[in-house]
Order: C-alpha cells, then structure tokens, then sequence
C-alpha cells in the first residue's frame, strides 16, 4: 500500500490535536501518545470523551447539564438532558471584529468580497430582528433557495439565534425536488434568490421561486435576494437589504440541547426526500471537534469548502467560524474554466480545503495541474468526501498539488452533518485508504450475522450513540420510519448502508452502498473498488456498476462505460476494461456485459444512482424505481430505462 504522505514530529506537536491531547493527559491522568489512544479511551468511555469536549472548548450553557446522556439503546437517547444553549451563539463567539470570517467569490469574477466577524455578526443581529418582527419564534420554520453566498450563511445563523428551524434548497434544484422538500416544513419565511451562475451561464429561477411561494401552505413572509437579475421585487416581497437596515443588538435565544437547529434532506431518489432533523447541541458538540481536532483550525485561518448549499458539507463548513476561522463561499461550477477551484483556494489563501472526491477526478481529467499555475503554499490539508477518493486520485494530488498535503478522505455525510471516519494529525496517507475512525465514533464493520469483522468486506455500523445523530425525521411523531431507517436489521444498531472494510492497522476503505450490492457466486463485490479502478483509464469519462438477480438464480453483473471525448467503447477499449478488472482486482470483477452509455445519472451532490438503475434493470417502472426530481439529468435515465426494457424484458 503506497504511503505518500507522513506527519512530521513537528507538525504533530503544534497541532490543535496535540494540544488537546495534552490537556486531556492532564485532565485523565493518563497517557495519550496518539490518536489510536485517543479512538480507544473516547468509545470505551464515551461520555468522558464528549464531557471533555464540552469543557476543553469552553460550551457555554444557560442552564446546567446534570449528566451526559440519558440510558437505553439508539435512537431513544438524548444528551445532555436540562442543558440550554445556542449553536448561533458559539458560531459568533470567536474571532476578532477585525478578522475575516467569510469571502465570496462567484464563477466569472474571481474578484473577492469579504465580510469581518464584525460585519457579520451585525448583519446576524440585523437579520434575527426582522425575523423577531415577523414573528418567527422557536420551532418556526425558515426555509431558503438560497446559492452559496454570504446570504444564505447570515440568514442560517439568524434563524438559529431566534430559535427557528433553517432549512435550505439549493437553486441547482427544480420547482418540484424543491417544493418536495420545504413544503414538508410548512416554513413561516421564504428567502429565495432569483438565480445562480453555472458553466458561464445565469440561470433564472425566478418561475421556481413564484411556485414555491404558491406551493408552501402557511407561508407569512417572502424575502427577494436580487443576486443575479437586476429587476423590480416580485410583488408582496420584502427585499434582502431591509433585513439588514436596522441595527438590532445580537442576542441568542437559549434552546433544549436537542431542540431542532436545521433540516436537511436526504437525496430522496427512490422516494420522498427524508428531512433529517439535528439540534443545537450535537451540531454545536460536532463542529468543534471536527473543526478543531481534525481541520486542525486556527483563528484567522481559513478553510474552503467547494460545496453548493443542498450538500451537507455546505453547513459542516461553518463550524469554522467556531474556531475563529474563516470560510469563502464559491459560487458556480468548479470547472469553468478548468482548475477554477484550485485558483480561488490560492487567490483567498486556504489553509484547508474541501471537496468532493467528483471533483478532483474532474480536474484531473482537463489535464490542468494547479501547483504547476497557483501559489498553494498555505493549503496544509485536502478533506475529500461525497465519495471515496481512488488510489489516483491520491496520487494527481500529491503529484499536482503537492507532495507536502495531508489527503484526507472522509465518509459520513448529511446523517450525522459531521464524518465517521477520516484522517488525522498522526496518521499516514495511504492511497487509497481513509485514516481511520474519527474520536467518539463507535464503528466497525459486521458481517451478516452481526459479528465484527476485520479485513474483510462488512456492512458500516455504528454501535454507540453520537450527539449528531438526527433527533428525529420530520413528520415521523413515532419514530417509526426513524427505527426503519437505520434500526431496522440490529436493534438498537446503526446500520449506515455502506460496504467496507476496517484493516488490522485501523484504516478503513469504503467499497460503496451495500442497498446496491454487488454479490457474484456469493462473493460481495463494492462498487466502489470497480470505479477506483476504471477512473485510471483516460478512455472512460464515467462509469456505473450494478448487478442483477435473474431467473433460475442467474446473474447479471453490467459495467455501463461513458467513453471520453474522442473516444467509443470498441473491441481494444473492452480488452483493456477487462484485463485491468481483472489483474488489478479479481476474475469476478470482470463483468457479464460492458454497454456503451450516454451519461451516469447522478444526486444532485454528485452520487452515482446505482439503486435506481437497479431497479429499472430488475423491472420497476421509471416513476416508482426514482424520484426525477432529485435527479441532475432525469434524460438520462430515461435512457437506463429503455435499455432495461430492450435488454430484460
């Protein structure tokens, strides 16, 4: 296994986690040498661990805590019971008036606008009053269709410190995803922008935000964000700048440690979006340590999160802000013109930079090599998510980036808006592999009897609760479609949906989604390792992997190949497809079939749509095998539907 990158004692010894690990020797009474002590002592005793991250971080409570958690088994268990607090209030507390806390760059105009903690924190205050005004009061609803600018992330913060539930769309979506998701809410306010830019384009959404306004039952108060059309305000509308007209003191209205802080959806593909509801606490509890112990973030650093807002990492960046730090916002696409990205992390001067792993494959691809055009002197960190990193893409970075980079691929995601495994400050980078589990995750990999496994495929479980996890699903009173969710094979378990593979040296490998397994001869195959493979081979824009039950207890695995430009999927490219399969992985990776496709159907975040494709393959009607809507070309689907129907029917 290729080690490309290992931490210098000196870089270990002025890290944050260091530092914590050395007040936490003090603190115990007991050695701490590494993180492997550190995962070990934070699950075999896991409310010491979260105990020491409320004290060492300075959680500031308005009413005491008398224990960590309550007893009984996921998901029934509540934190901190009695405890009040503000996740607004934490996010505000730190850095200087002076200091930078957010800059904001657009595709097209790499100009940069920056807002101080100051600015940003009367601009909160500004905000929060006007929503007092209008009434929102605690548990009401603030939805958004909002691009990622500084709008949506003063509005977020303002209806956390009011006590309002925030929730938001990202305009990339259509009226009917959209509705689909905030009309669940019943939202008291709407604040929507009239467009975004995309590949050179201004994209209107004015027709989408006039449905949503007539889609949305109880809606009292529609906000306008003129941000890409410079025309009158939709009538009844009140215009963004009255918001932050008149100063207003900032104050936080203190809430239950688990009353709901935001609602985020999950990608809804095979049904109705789920609204996964966190609180103010275990958000308040998980941006800290993610933002301080693994981020390794510093006051006046910065961090830059290649996100949209429908993307969890969107609100995992702003645990920055936490620290002291600050976040730039980008909005647009991250490959026009080619390497986009990599210019507006050197230009702003990110320290640490996040992305997901689509987009370094993308960059890769146009042939651009950012060390060779950019200053990237200050970025220390790359945290890569959405999917899991392939072995080259470790190696494009380290070799196009830098050689000096800790690569940090992560998983985790929009269920816990936080990781479960990741790197850390002492672990070495391995192509290929993620460092390990993250402190206060309990998680391994079982197989299907229940029995933990080692080097060996299982399915993702987390064993013990987390602050982070969801307090409940929206519109679910009974907890039933909680239960189901996630509870449903080992009571009282988390089962997360994912293959991997937990290695004798704590390293971990996602394979991929284990609801799109892939079983040949009784032998489980992840996807994941089929697409770390093809996405080497310059012939192959894209790729999907999915296998079938057939009649007679056949099996069909199909490897569908998107060729690069300039190229088609002829006798030489198959020979090359098959024999890298099969030396780099296994005979049984060879597929049954290799078929030429136009495109890969992806989430809106960028996953591939193995599940829907499954299902039409194994008969299912288009409109019950997915929800269009949720969809980045519903077209292409349509395709994979009438291959199915040719091709097994």
């Amino acid at each position: 296994m290729d080690v490309l990158w290992r931490p210098t004692a000196d870089r270990i010894a002025k890290s944050p986690l260091r530092a914590y690990l050395n007040w936490l020797e003090e603190r115990e009474g007991q050695p701490f040498p590494d993180h492997d002590a550190l995962w070990a002592w934070s699950v075999a005793d896991l409310d010491r661990f979260w105990a020491s991250v409320v004290d060492y971080y300075a959680v500031e409570f308005t009413a005491p805590w008398t224990r960590v958690r309550t007893a009984g088994p996921m998901p029934d268990t509540r934190w901190f019971p009695g405890a009040r607090l503000n996740w607004a209030h934490h996010a505000l507390r730190r850095g200087a008036d002076e200091d930078t806390a957010l800059i904001c760059v657009r595709e097209g105009d790499l100009t940069e606008r920056e807002f101080s903690f100051g600015e940003l924190r009367q601009a909160v205050a500004a905000a929060a009053g006007w929503l007092r005004r209008a009434g929102v009061r605690p548990g009401d609803r603030v939805a958004a269709y909002l691009p990622n600018t500084e709008h949506a992330v003063i509005a977020c913060l303002a209806t956390a410190a009011v006590g309002g539930v925030w929730a938001c769309c990202s305009p990339d979506f259509g009226a009917d995803g959209t509705i689909g998701r905030l009309a669940q809410l019943e939202p008291a306010v709407l604040i929507a922008a009239d467009g975004y830019h995309w590949n050179g384009k201004e994209i209107d959404r004015r027709d989408v935000v006039a449905r949503l306004r007539e889609s949305l039952p109880g809606l009292r108060r529609f906000v306008h964000v003129p941000y890409v059309f410079d025309q009158p305000h939709p009538d009844g509308a009140t215009p963004w700048d009255e918001l932050l007209s008149r100063p207003e003191p900032l104050a936080f209205e203190p809430v239950e440690f688990s009353d709901p802080l935001w609602v985020l959806f999950t990608s809804g593909t095979t049904g109705s979006p789920k609204g996964l509801v966190h609180g103010h606490g275990g958000i308040t509890l998980e941006g800290l340590k993610w933002s301080g112990l693994y981020c390794g973030l510093r006051a006046g650093e910065r961090m830059f999160a290649c996100t949209s807002t429908g993307w969890a990492l969107w609100n995992m960046q702003l645990g920055a802000l936490s620290q002291g730090a600050a976040i730039t916002l980008y909005e647009g696409s991250p490959t026009r013109p080619p390497g986009a990205i990599w210019e507006v992390a050197a230009r702003t001067g990110a320290n640490v930079m996040l992305l997901g792993a689509a987009v370094v494959t993308a960059t890769a691809a146009t042939g651009v090599s950012p060390r060779a055009e950019h200053d990237l002197s200050r970025l220390r960190h790359l945290m890569v998510s959405g999917s899991a990193l392939p072995a080259d893409g470790y190696r494009w970075v380290a070799d196009h980036v830098s050689p000096d980079l800790r690569i940090d691929s992560t998983s985790g995601g929009t269920d816990i808006s936080g990781s479960f495994v990741g790197g850390n400050e002492y672990a070495p980078v391995r192509a290929g592999r993620i460092g390990g589990r993250l402190a206060g995750v309990d998680c391994a990999a079982w197989d299907d009897t229940g029995r933990p496994v080692v080097d060996e495929v299982g399915d993702l479980v987390i064993t013990q609760p987390m602050p982070s996890m969801p307090v409940r699903l929206w519109n679910d009173p009974d907890g039933v479609r909680y239960a189901e969710s996630y509870f449903d094979t080992w009571p009282g378990v988390w089962r997360h949906g994912d293959w991997v593979t937990v290695h004798a040296d704590g390293s971990v490998s996602v394979h991929g989604r284990s609801d799109a397994t892939l079983n040949r001869d009784g032998v489980r195959l992840g996807s994941g390792d089929f697409y770390d493979v093809l996405e080497g081979i310059p012939e192959i824009a894209d790729s999907l992997v999915v296998g079938i039950d057939l009649p007679d207890n056949g099996y069909w695995l199909g490897l569908f190949v998107v060729p690069a430009p300039e190229h088609r999927l002829d006798e030489a490219l198959e020979r090359r497809i098959v024999d890298t399969l099969r030396t780099r992985l296994t005979p049984r990776h060879v597929p049954d079939e290799i078929v030429a496709a136009p495109a890969v159907p992806h989430t809106l975040s960028g996953k591939r749509l193995e599940v829907p494709v499954k299902n039409l393959l194994a008969g299912k009607e288009l409109e019950k095998a997915a929800n269009l809507s949720s969809i980045d070309d519903p077209d292409t689907l349509r395709w994979y539907a009438r291959f199915a129907a040719e091709r097994f029917r």
